[in-house]
């Protein structure tokens, strides 16, 4: 257990040394994040009218909040690996004594430390747009929010992940994770509040793991939880069935992968 925390560690160092070398970079893929941004403006002087459950300076706390959220659970291993395979860079990784999951796991909790000050210095550009929408959370909320981003990101994962085994076989398995992204899009909650929707599809969307993922750390933060059992139960029974899918793909695509000379 020493040795692998050793190894991990190490990684850990060299990954953060890479991003904070590439924080130039590391910024403009926070710009990029900035959909949330750009409706928080648009839903804020839509709201004026009145026709909708939530004021403007709600709606304008809720996207900061998606913003902050959808920073910290982005994911992006189907990509890298899907590059590793068709390149055969995979082929050296798996010689070494430790799993490529865990290169994947570092690089993204490595990541996350970097772009957090970047990622708080947007949302207090955006409070100071908006200073109508300014408040302080709680120390509770701050906790939940925490602990709520910390599961959704081991969601996310797993599911990209199981996703990336496809590459064993398939070139483009990436575009799996852009048909997911796109029911993602609508049903997280990151171009609309779960609120606004009609109450048929809100109940179809909290059966799914993306409200889970961004609108509910997102409502944590803003002390409004949704109720915690089903998000529990929701999040659990698609986190373990994500990781059996990763297991099983896992195991049978290196043996496809050695049969076609790796």
């Amino acid at each position: 257990m020493t040795r692998t925390w050793r190894k991990l560690k190490a990684l850990g160092d060299a990954n953060f040394a890479l991003w904070v070398e590439y924080r130039a970079e590391l910024f403009l893929w926070v710009l990029a994040g900035s959909l949330p941004l750009i409706l928080m403006g648009v839903w804020g002087e839509v709201s004026k009218n009145g026709a909708f459950p939530l004021a403007r300076g709600e709606f304008i706390r809720y996207f900061l909040a998606v913003f902050l959220a959808r920073q910290l659970t982005f994911v992006w291993v189907i990509w890298e690996f899907e590059e590793l395979v068709v390149t055969g860079r995979l082929s050296p990784l798996l010689l070494q004594p430790l799993n490529p999951v865990w290169r994947f796991v570092v690089a993204h909790l490595t990541e996350r430390v970097a772009r957090l000050p970047f990622a708080l210095v947007i949302v207090l550009f955006g409070f100071a747009l908006y200073p109508d929408a300014f408040f302080v959370p709680s120390i509770v909320d701050v906790l939940g929010f925490v602990l709520a981003l910390t599961v959704a990101f081991w969601v996310r994962f797993l599911l990209q992940y199981a996703f990336s085994m496809l590459t064993f076989w398939s070139e483009r398995a990436s575009a799996i994770e852009d048909l997911w992204f796109g029911m993602h899009l609508f049903l997280s909650g990151l171009i609309a509040p779960l609120d606004v929707y009609p109450p048929l599809v809100r109940e179809i969307a909290e059966l799914t793991p993306f409200p889970y993922l961004i609108y509910f750390p997102a409502r944590m933060l803003l002390g409004q939880p949704p109720p915690l059992g089903q998000a529990g139960a929701v999040l659990a029974a698609w986190g373990g069935a994500s990781f059996a899918l990763y297991w099983y793909l896992w195991r049978r695509g290196l043996r496809h992968y050695s049969a076609m000379g790796a």
